[in-house]
C-alpha cells in the first residue's frame, strides 16, 4: 500500500476524532507545529525509527517533546512510531489539513510568478479563483520562478492553470503545427 494511502487513513481517523470533539482547527494548529518540528529536526525521525531504541523510550520521548499537544495527536504519533511509520508523519499532517480544508470549503494552491506578488495581487487571484472553482476561500502560496518569462501559473491539486507567456507561446506553436 502506498505511503500516501496509509497517511490518508491515519489522517481520516484523526479527522473523525477531531470532528467529534469540535476541535478541527485546534488539532490542525498542533499538527502544523508537529510537522515543523519534524522538518526542522531530521535527527528526530532517525531516532524514532532506530531499531535499537525501545518503543517505551520512544513513547517517553514523545511525551516530553510534544507535552503541549492533545492526547489524540500524541497517540497518533505514538502509533506511527510503534508501527514503523514515523516517516509519513508530515504526509499525515498534509492529508489532515486537506480534509479540514475540504470540510470548510477552502482550497489550497500555489501561484508561480517571476516576482513576489503583492498582497493585493495575491488577494485578487484568490478571490477570482474562489468564484471560478466554487469555493468559499482559496489560499495561494506564492512561489517565485525566475524561469517564467511573465504572467502566472496556478496549481490547484493536479490541475494547472497556465497564464504565463511561455505557456501561451507553446499553445500558439501547437496550433500552428496542427494547422499545417
Amino acid at each position: 500500500m502506498s505511503e500516501a494511502v496509509v497517511a490518508k487513513r491515519y489522517a481520516d481517523a484523526l479527522f473523525q476524532l477531531a470532528s467529534e470533539k469540535s476541535s478541527l482547527n485546534d488539532y490542525l494548529e498542533e499538527l502544523r507545529v508537529v510537522k515543523q518540528v519534524f522538518e526542522e529536526n531530521k535527527e528526530l525521525q532517525t531516532f524514532l525509527a532506530h531499531p535499537r531504541v525501545t518503543n517505551e523510550k520512544k513513547r517517553i520521548f514523545l511525551d516530553e517533546v510534544f507535552a503541549g499537544v492533545s492526547q489524540d495527536v500524541l497517540n497518533t504519533l505514538k502509533i506511527l512510531v510503534e508501527r514503523h511509520r514515523v516517516g509519513i508523519t508530515t504526509d499525515v499532517v498534509d492529508a489532515f489539513e486537506t480534509l479540514v480544508n475540504e470540510a470548510s470549503g477552502v482550497a489550497q494552491g500555489k501561484v508561480y510568478s517571476v516576482r513576489k506578488l503583492s498582497d493585493a495581487e495575491k488577494a485578487d487571484l484568490e478571490l477570482s479563483f474562489a468564484k471560478r472553482l466554487n469555493k468559499s476561500v482559496i489560499k495561494l502560496e506564492n512561489v517565485v520562478d525566475s524561469s517564467l518569462v511573465g504572467g502566472v501559473k496556478i496549481r490547484m491539486g493536479n490541475t494547472i492553470y497556465d497564464g504565463t507567456i511561455s505557456g501561451k507561446l507553446r499553445r500558439i506553436e501547437q496550433n500552428i503545427k496542427l494547422g499545417s
